[in-house]
């Protein structure tokens, strides 16, 4: 069992270097694209966890 961890924290780091040389930032108009699916997800889901609520209290009350 190696309890050494130099290895993970420089393949750790290799990883990272990799992913930071590959991403981009994006454009106000890819960024405005997903801020708009983002809340009309979280929206969608609102909806549905208040719907569920209510008919939970209809059952049970």
């Amino acid at each position: 069992m190696n309890l050494n961890p130099i290895p993970k924290l420089k393949g750790f780091y290799a990883d990272s270097k990799h992913v930071m040389g590959v991403s981009y930032k994006p454009d106000m108009d890819t960024f405005m694209r997903t801020l708009k699916i983002v809340l009309i997800g979280v929206l969608i889901l609102g909806v549905m966890g208040f719907i569920i609520s209510e008919i939970i209290k209809l059952i049970a009350g």
